[in-house]
Formats: C-alpha cells, sequence, structure tokens
C-alpha cells in the first residue's frame, strides 16, 4: 500500500501510461501507439488532442484498481526537440511538429547558417560558449519548427500563445500553468548554462534565435512542482484535484534516474526508438564536431552528456514490417540467433532517417553491404541487430573521448534491451560490460517514479546513487566493432557525392 505516482511517458511510437511506487517499482502499465503523419515535404507532426484522450482514458482505468488517495504526484516524460502550439489554456491550435519534421530547414539555416559545417562561426560559438551547444541547421528541433511556424503558417501563429515541448504540454494541460526548465527546453540552447543555478533564458541567444521571446514559456527549476492538478484536468484522469504535478523531463533524463546511473560518469545507453550514450558529468563542455555536448542534469549542479542517433531499435521494427510483418520480436530475435556473428559477411549502416552523432548528416540513408545469393532472411536480421551495436559503439567510442572515462559497465534501457541478444551484441561491440535493467521497456517511467519521489523530498540522488546496478550482466566476448560501421559511412558519403558529380558530356 505504498504511494504511487502516475507517470506518463510520451514516445514517439506513443503513450506509456503508469502507476509506479515512489520507489521506482511500475505496479501496472497501458501502452498505446499513435500515427505520426509524414509527407515529402519533410512534414512529421502528431496530433496532441490524440495524446491527451490516449493517457485519460488510460490513467482513469489504472487510477480504478486502487484507492486514488494513493496517488500522491504526477510526472511527464518523453520525447523532445519537438514543438506543440497552444493557445493561452494550454490547448493545442495546431498539430505537434516532431523532432522528424525538418520543413524549417532554410529558416534555420538563415539564422545559423555558413561555411563551417553549415554553420556561421561567430554565430555558433556564440551559443556553444554559453549553452553548449546550438540547433541544428538541418531543423529537426524547436529553432526551425517555431521559425516555420512563425513564417509559413500564420494563421498558426496568430492563435499561439505559447510554443511548448509535447512533454510541457502535458503538464501545462494538467495544471492550466504554460512552463518549462533548462531541461525540458534543452533543444533550444538558449539558456547559459555555465551557471546551472540560473533558470532563465539567455537573452542575447533569444535575439540570435530571432524567436519571439513572447511565446516562450516561463522557466521553472528541473524537477520541481510546476503546480496542482487542475480540477478540469482531474476529471479527465481521474486523479484529485491539488495532486501535485512535477516539472516534465525529457527521457534522457528519465533513463538515467531509471538506470539509476545518476553518480559522475555512471553510464547509461538507450535502445529505444532513437539510441544514445549519456552520463553525468561534472563540467560543461562541447564536442561539435561529433555532435556531442553537455545540457543541465538532474538539478544536482551536474550535466547530462547528451547526443542521439536518429535510429535505434526503430530498425528492427522497419526491418519486420518489411520481410515478415505478421512476426512478433521473440520469433524475429529468434531467428536473428539462427544466423552466426557476422551475419555471414552482411553489414547494415542503419541510419534510416539520417544522423546526428556522431556525425551530424540529413542526408545520410542506411546501408546493406555484403548480400549475395546465399544471404537469407536470418542474415539480413541479424544484420540489422548488429548493425544497431555497432552504431552505438561508434557513438561509444567519441562519449568515451569526450568524457575522458572508461564508461563501464554501461545500463541498457529500452524496448531493444529485451532481447538478450542484442544485449550481448551491445557488450561485444561497444568491449564494455552492459547491465540490462529491469523491464528496461519501462526504464523511464521507473525513472519518473524517482523524479516523483525527489520533488517531494522522498529520496535523494546520493541515495539513488549508492545502490548497485541491477539487472543481467552481460561480458564482451568478442574485440569492439564499431570502427568499422564509421569506415562504412566513408563510403556511403563518398557514393553520394560521387552521384552529384555532373556527368562528362561527350563530343
Amino acid at each position: 500500500m505504498s504511494d504511487l505516482c502516475l507517470a506518463v511517458d510520451l514516445g514517439t511510437g506513443g503513450p506509456k501510461v503508469a502507476l509506479v511506487t515512489l520507489e521506482g517499482e511500475v505496479v501496472d502499465v497501458e501502452i498505446h501507439a499513435v500515427a505520426t503523419r509524414v509527407d515529402p515535404t519533410g512534414a512529421a507532426t502528431q496530433d496532441p488532442e490524440e495524446w491527451w484522450r490516449l493517457i485519460a482514458s488510460a490513467s482513469r482505468r489504472l487510477v480504478a484498481t486502487v484507492d486514488p488517495s494513493r496517488v500522491v504526484a504526477i510526472g511527464v516524460t518523453g520525447q523532445y526537440a519537438s514543438t506543440v502550439p497552444v493557445d493561452e489554456h494550454g490547448r493545442p491550435v495546431g498539430e505537434c511538429l516532431t523532432w522528424l519534421d525538418t520543413r524549417g530547414v532554410a529558416h534555420a539555416r538563415s539564422v545559423l547558417g555558413g561555411p563551417v559545417m553549415g554553420y556561421a562561426p561567430l554565430k555558433v560559438a556564440a551559443f556553444v560558449r554559453r549553452s553548449a551547444g546550438a540547433p541544428s541547421v538541418s531543423a529537426g528541433d524547436p529553432l526551425g519548427q517555431i521559425l516555420y511556424l512563425e513564417r509559413e503558417r500564420p494563421e498558426v501563429a496568430a492563435r499561439t500563445r505559447w510554443y511548448v515541448e509535447p512533454i510541457d504540454y502535458l503538464t501545462g494541460r494538467m495544471t492550466g500553468v504554460a512552463t518549462g526548465s533548462p531541461a525540458s527546453r534543452l533543444a533550444l540552447w538558449l539558456t547559459d548554462t555555465r551557471d546551472l543555478a540560473s533558470v532563465d533564458y539567455d537573452a542575447r541567444l533569444v535575439r540570435l534565435s530571432r524567436l519571439p521571446a513572447e511565446k516562450l514559456p516561463p522557466l521553472v527549476a528541473t524537477g520541481s512542482v510546476v503546480g496542482g492538478l487542475c480540477a478540469l484536468a482531474a476529471d479527465a484522469l481521474g486523479v484529485r484535484a491539488g495532486t501535485p504535478v512535477v516539472g516534465a523531463v525529457p527521457d534522457l533524463h528519465a533513463a538515467a534516474l531509471g538506470a539509476r546511473a545518476v553518480a559522475p560518469f555512471q553510464a547509461h545507453a538507450a535502445l529505444s526508438t532513437t539510441a544514445w550514450v549519456s552520463c553525468p558529468v561534472p563540467s560543461k563542455k562541447t564536442d561539435v564536431v561529433h555532435s556531442i555536448a553537455t545540457v543541465p542534469g538532474l538539478g544536482d549542479g551536474r550535466y547530462l552528456v547528451i547526443d542521439n542517433q536518429e535510429t535505434g531499435a526503430r530498425a528492427l521494427e522497419w526491418c519486420r514490417d518489411l520481410l515478415w510483418p505478421e512476426a512478433s520480436y521473440e520469433e524475429l530475435t529468434a531467428l536473428a540467433a539462427t544466423a552466426p556473428a557476422g551475419s555471414n559477411g552482411v553489414r547494415v549502416g542503419p541510419w534510416l532517417a539520417g544522423e546526428r552523432s556522431p556525425v551530424e548528416d540529413k542526408g545520410l540513408r542506411a546501408v546493406i553491404a555484403g548480400l549475395g545469393v546465399a544471404t537469407g532472411r536470418a542474415d539480413l536480421v541479424r544484420a540489422v541487430m548488429e548493425g544497431v551495436a555497432a552504431n552505438v559503439a561508434w557513438l561509444f567510442e567519441h562519449v568515451e573521448r569526450f568524457t575522458r572515462h572508461r564508461l563501464e559497465p554501461v545500463s541498457l534501457v529500452g524496448g531493444g534491451a529485451e532481447s538478450t541478444l542484442w544485449c550481448q551484441m551491445v557488450a561485444d561491440a561497444t568491449g564494455r560490460a552492459v547491465v540490462r535493467t529491469p523491464s528496461p521497456r519501462v526504464a523511464q517511467l521507473r525513472g519518473v517514479g524517482h523524479l516523483c519521489a525527489l520533488a517531494l523530498g522522498r529520496t535523494t540522488l546520493d541515495e539513488l546513487a549508492g545502490r548497485p546496478p541491477e539487472g543481467e550482466r552481460f561480458e564482451p566476448a568478442a574485440p569492439p566493432g564499431g570502427s568499422d560501421l564509421a569506415a562504412l559511412y566513408r563510403l556511403e558519403r563518398a557514393w553520394r557525392r560521387a552521384g552529384r558529380r555532373p556527368r562528362p558530356r561527350l563530343g
């Protein structure tokens, strides 16, 4: 009969809604799917009202199974680098532009574009010096999204009071108060992270961004209680009005909490829709070349390493839909296990949606090499899984150089980590011991339970860090295998450049 929080993880694939104890135990969970609408213009949108309907109905069903008085807090995590335009009441006035939406690329380049890796050096230097990073000139983050709405969708911009992240949209819908935090708005790169005690936008960076400052929501401290659950939302969710709502954090932060990787240089990696490698670090730092930086952490005066690979376990979903749509993931990974390590020479670069880390290349696309007449379905499925593991290892090499620490063991979270085979592949590819967190698909929900406990003063980060990593441990059984994927990337880039060269004319 311990206290519970209502936890929401709004992933790109849809929301997970759960009841979680303040000790991080997931008591009950519902998982729902949402569609991302894409078209050749670069649009990639979702319906915020659909999120709310799914979350509200799931919450009512879950809370009906317990004494409602046990729900003492609400917390939210999920996707970031996306934009929801809302009115003064927090209701959406347009679709959510997700992190896959690139329609604002021309506008992003008009602000920061230039000759050095696509950036204007002096402008990007101002961002990096203050915030450790900069908006992408390839769009796919709030700068390009907001400028696109302001300049090309004036009917939406005119009705917009605030441009908020999806996770902040949910807390605003719950409390009636529009807020963000240095963590939830990290993809804007508009806060001066040289001083983590400061919670505000940097005036110079806002001017450089050319964003409408009056439409950026006020910031509060990361992980603080932003307000009580309003009556309208209480009725929708089935939770008592006035229940504390904790400020939302990105899935990066929730994963660190869920894996209990919260002490300096305690690493975790994610095999979710996307993939990343992260750990807390004591100081601000940036690797511009490999798109690795630090962002405000969990409110403890530390930073979190941020990087992102646009395709993680999503690659296996693509493979299933293409080769064997009726198969379960268990059947698919069992099939992969019948092929030998190395997939009989088949190699896959899993770049289905371009890439950010360790290379910023939106034009990059997946590569399959080594196919032959003897190649079977098992070879191809295993090659996709090995390609994702090698991609994580490629990034891992640069993250270790960035932190100047050997990161071991690595706690693994995300739906892909449910596969024992995939966990072993990551250990082999990185050459590091991997610990699979319990129920890795819901690790972020566990993290929300810890987040609520921190906000309510029920625990501390030091207490969480003092517990050893839980879960099954996988030791590397093969030489590290990330660098060969770097060679495959160089080959793919050379092929694209050759394809853009004008053909010689005869005569």
